[in-house]
């Protein structure tokens, strides 16, 4: 049975952290954009890490950073993986994840008029740029930067590029068996659609996501 990979995004606290590992994410994110109600410094991101399982993927969230700004990140938080949300480039990016020693997933928030052949060109470009890029997130486009929280048109992704994306924007417990089912991505990431209240995640929620996509991957290959 194909297993699609579980990320839950905008973690701020260590019992929420460990409530959501408890319940069987593959990985987990931390956002260091500034504007972000979920945003945690570096200082807070290390302590959140103490004591952390193996085998857990820890992703960084970072939009439109410089240099200096993302390694004063990384000298102090054991991260795995970069996550970049804003306008990098594929040089960009390549600069950035050689620079920290991390691969990186990129963000492509998908807008309206996008086309499947969008999404395929910038994964190749981006994948032809660095041998560091592990593919795309695909998030819903809307002003500003971060999650959006909405969902996009998933028949705009191709049947060929669907099985190495992480799919984003707008899931929550109700759409993403669908989503899955859908799609059949490598893994899906919720961040708001998991909440209380913004970087607090509710326990029957996160359950109940991960259980949809185990059902929907059972599902999938019935």
């Amino acid at each position: 049975m194909k297993r699609t990979r579980i990320k839950i995004c905008g973690l701020t606290e260590k019992q929420n952290l460990n409530m959501v590992i408890a319940a069987g994410a593959d990985a987990i994110g931390l956002v260091f954009y500034p504007p972000s109600p979920r945003f945690v410094t570096a200082q807070q991101a290390a302590d959140l890490l103490q004591d952390m399982p193996p085998y857990v993927t820890v992703t960084g969230l970072f939009v439109n950073p410089t240099e200096q700004e993302l390694m004063e990140v990384v000298r102090q938080v054991p991260l795995q993986l970069l996550q970049f949300h804003g306008d990098e480039t594929p040089a960009r990016c390549a600069a950035l994840a050689a620079a920290a020693g991390l691969p990186f997933v990129k963000a492509f928030r998908v807008r309206p008029d996008t086309r499947p052949e969008d999404l395929l060109q910038s994964d190749s470009a981006f994948r032809s740029e660095s041998r560091l890029c592990h593919g795309l997130l695909l998030d819903t486009h809307v002003e500003g930067y971060g999650g959006s929280g909405k969902v996009f048109d998933w028949s705009l992704v191709p049947k060929e590029l669907a099985p190495r994306v992480v799919l984003s924007g707008g899931l929550s417990v109700q759409n993403v068996a669908g989503a899955v089912e859908q799609l059949r991505p490598f893994a899906v990431d919720i961040s708001s659609g998991v909440e209380r209240s913004k970087g607090m995640k509710d326990e029957q929620k996160v359950r109940a996501f991960i259980e949809q996509v185990r059902i929907a991957d059972q599902t999938a290959t019935a």
